[in-house]
């Protein structure tokens, strides 16, 4: 009976170790709610700056539109009533080159990354015909067609827009006469009087933006070609570049679109909501996402809490010493608070500075008190080494996204391995009849 009394003593105290772990995740999900509370107000300060400078920029044509006008007949052929309509063309070819720098803002203690495009577009348009919409010429409103290019966010616009079309210059006004393609932009009216093979155009946008820049493939041939200092594009949309190179120092990129490749035609007339789902671009995107990354690190809290109470547990075992699960509790409260100084540090030091300074206290920290607790430097000098060790291994697993779950599932496997083999000739029938020793302090 009383070695009953000794072994249920012995489990309870297993049993108050596990409950302190998770326990523990309780100040963890706080902390992991801090730091998603902390980026949402980064991404407030980002989306105040951004909105104020222009917000992420999507291009699209120009549009060649020729108002036309629809006739409702009675069944004799008499013309009851005319509804004009918009028949729209696209381009034949349009090129695009441009080069797009960084601007940095402030906000606070929140750094913005903004930039400011300077791009030319050229390209040239195939006479319209009515033929292929079903449409008599004689009907169209040729003194009414205008030439449009889709603007996201038109606050971007640091100079007047000029469209080149032939040998005439014209000046394009905010807004566009119709909603049949684009919401948000500027046009103008352009003249297609006389027979000519083909219009051709050009234009210089001095616009400004944030985080991604992206280009619709209105051409029969689109080509569009980018260069930056920035040196973290992150290629997106439909289409990836055919050619592109990313250096220390900035990235350059082109693309080529066929009309092959995306899903809408050349001409049509009406609403057409297809175009704006081939769009494709870069996002320029912020070096490091801090946030992310310390997000990343604290969802190993309860990994790293294990671990750490799992060394301390061996060392009981291995050794004739014994821990108050008070003391297992104020160890991981200072693994806990390894997040919070992460998180602040953050804020306003490099990533892998933060990470060495938070780790740094912590480490310090557990091995001044593991000491204190144990009695032994020797002791404590394997308790840090191990905390360390495991601060090591997290940091490269952050590091290693495409093979952080392999490099995870082989350090796990690994640890277990050391743990076996250091208790392999450990009797645990005897150690769990052994009733728990009084706390040191």
């Amino acid at each position: 009976m009383q070695g009953r009394d000794m072994k249920r003593s012995a489990g309870i105290r297993l049993a108050i170790i596990v409950g302190v772990s998770l326990v523990l995740l309780i100040p963890a999900q706080m902390i992991q709610g801090l730091i998603r509370e902390r980026e949402r107000t980064r991404d407030g300060a980002i989306a105040e700056v951004s909105g104020k400078w222009g917000r992420g920029q999507t291009l699209a044509g120009p549009i060649l539109t020729v108002p036309y006008n629809e006739y409702t007949r009675n069944k004799k052929g008499k013309v009851l009533s005319a509804t004009v309509r918009h028949a729209h063309f696209l381009p034949e070819k349009l090129s695009v080159t441009g080069t797009v720098r960084p601007e940095v803002r402030y906000r606070g203690i929140f750094e913005v990354m903004l930039y400011n495009g300077k791009l030319r577009m050229t390209g040239e348009f195939a006479p319209p015909k009515g033929k292929d919409l079903s449409i008599d010429p004689g009907d169209f409103l040729w003194n009414e067609a205008f030439l449009s290019l889709g603007i996201s966010d038109l606050k971007g616009l640091k100079e007047i827009v000029r469209f080149q079309w032939g040998d005439k210059k014209v000046t394009a006004h905010p807004g566009i006469p119709s909603k049949d393609i684009l919401s948000s932009g500027v046009s103008a009216r352009v003249p297609l009087r006389g027979k000519r093979k083909t219009y051709p155009f050009s234009l210089e946008l001095d616009l400004n933006g944030s985080r991604n820049l992206f280009f619709v493939p209105v051409g029969k041939e689109t080509r569009v070609t980018l260069t930056s200092p920035w040196p973290s594009p992150s290629f997106q949309g439909e289409f990836l570049p055919e050619s592109r190179s990313i250096t220390a120092e900035g990235f350059s990129a082109g693309w080529k679109v066929l009309s092959l490749n995306r899903n809408f035609p050349q001409q049509w007339t009406g609403r057409n909501d297809q175009i704006a789902t081939s769009a494709f671009g870069v996002d320029l995107l912020l070096p490091v996402d801090e946030y992310q990354k310390t997000m990343r690190t604290a969802k190993y809290a309860l990994l790293f809490i294990a671990l750490t109470f799992a060394a301390f547990f061996l060392l009981e075992v291995l050794s004739d010493r014994s821990i108050h699960p008070i003391q297992y509790l104020l160890v991981g409260l200072a693994l806990v608070l390894f997040y919070s100084l992460l998180l602040s540090f953050t804020e306003h030091l490099r990533f892998p500075t933060s990470y060495f300074l938070a780790g740094a206290g912590i480490v310090g920290t557990i091995a001044a008190y593991s000491a204190a607790v144990l009695k032994s430097r020797a002791l404590a000098s394997i308790v840090a080494g191990i905390v360390t060790v495991l601060y090591g291994f997290l940091y490269i697993l952050l590091q290693l996204e495409d093979y952080a779950l392999l490099l995870g599932s082989l350090g796990l496997f690994v640890i277990l391995g050391l743990f076996m083999y250091l208790t392999r000739r450990v009797d645990w029938f005897t150690v769990l009849r052994t009733p728990a020793r009084a706390a040191t302090s």
